[in-house]
């Protein structure tokens, strides 16, 4: 049942239960605390790569400041640790629901297993799970995103803005997630201009390898990419595409963020005049969303979709360069406007 009264909890206790569940790897068993559940709301556990990588998860943290903001009620967020198993996950999960956070958000797919388990064990609280749709229950909302669309655009972007007529792609774990990505942006490049070369890459294999929080690692994909001439670089690798975007800077090419717009990113301001633009998908929308529809007292339950249509997901303008280009936006709006119409299908793999 949804609290009735709000409590203003302090600061410090909301920055104490964060340390003490990061510090654990969120992982405590505890209940049955003399400590009120009335004044909880959103918790998110981060994906790999963890607060801090510019892009996806930092991007659910935003939505979660939003919902703490509007809301007033105290919030959690709890890193991952290494190495941690799907029962790692879920006890984590567990935790935060039996200290009476409600919704709980697992941002990525690697919680799906989680997400099942600890929505059996609280049917009354609403768990989200960003990027993943195969948990069915009726208590979980799946929050997922047409990425494919956005990557079509930047693909687009890519081959108007490239001179060399060979751009690169990188991604970080060879997943169907990021073959959505990819499989967009190389269409979108190959209708924009057919003799455009694309260069695509996965870092690695699975997530353990380091694919999504290994900067260097996309750092020797994109050198690699721009040796073989490629002047515009796209990177779907969370962390890891931080490395892109420097390698990018340092050998005055143009880089294509993702997730979150990289250009505004204070961690990444001193390369953001080789970030052309961004594939964005609104995460943080989304996880907003999902806090205010339990607090409106009607969870939104089932797959919920972003896309083109929807505006969760879209390109970044922030970059005088690319938004004062007339004919670069002119060529985008018109793939927008043919994607939203169904004039274009864009293949997600």
């Amino acid at each position: 049942m949804r609290r009735i009264s709000r409590i203003t909890v302090a600061g410090a206790a909301t920055a104490s239960l964060a340390l003490a569940l990061s510090a654990c790897g969120g992982t405590s068993t505890s209940s049955g605390s003399s400590e009120s559940k009335e004044g909880k709301g959103l918790a998110i556990a981060y994906d790999v790569g963890g607060k801090g990588d510019q892009s996806f998860n930092d991007a659910a943290f935003a939505g979660l400041e939003k919902a703490k903001k509007e809301f007033g009620y105290e919030t959690a967020d709890v890193e991952p640790t290494d190495g941690e198993t799907d029962a790692d996950k879920e006890q984590r999960l567990v935790s935060l629901a039996k200290q009476g956070y409600n919704p709980i958000v697992g941002v990525g797919y690697a919680y799906a297993s989680a997400v099942k388990g600890a929505a059996e064990k609280f049917p009354d609280t609403t768990f989200g799970i960003v990027d993943d749709a195969t948990v069915e229950a009726k208590n979980v909302a799946d929050l997922v995103f047409s990425e494919e669309q956005a990557s079509y655009l930047a693909g687009v972007a890519a081959a108007k803005s490239t001179k060399s007529d060979v751009v690169g792609f990188v991604g970080g774990v060879d997943i169907p997630l990021i073959h959505k990505f990819r499989a967009g942006f190389e269409q979108g490049v190959k209708d924009t201009d057919p003799k455009v070369k694309v260069i695509s890459q996965f870092l690695t294999q699975t997530a353990e390898e380091g694919g999504f929080s290994s900067p260097d690692k996309g750092k020797s994909a994109a050198e690699g990419q721009i040796e073989k001439k490629a002047d515009v670089v796209y990177a779907a690798a969370g962390l890891s595409g931080q490395g892109v975007i420097e390698a990018a800077a340092a050998n005055k090419v143009w880089a294509i963020g993702v997730d979150s717009d990289q250009y505004q990113q204070e961690a990444l301001a001193k390369y953001k005049d080789s970030i052309l633009t961004s594939a964005m998908k609104d995460v943080a929308k989304a996880v907003y969303n999902l806090a205010k529809s339990v607090e409106d007292g009607k969870p939104a339950t089932g797959i919920v979709k972003g896309d083109l249509k929807t505006g969760e997901v879209s390109l970044s303008n922030s970059n005088p360069k690319f938004a004062d280009d007339a004919e670069l936006q002119k060529a985008i709006e018109t793939a927008k406007e043919k994607i939203i119409s169904g004039e274009i299908k864009v293949k997600s793999s």
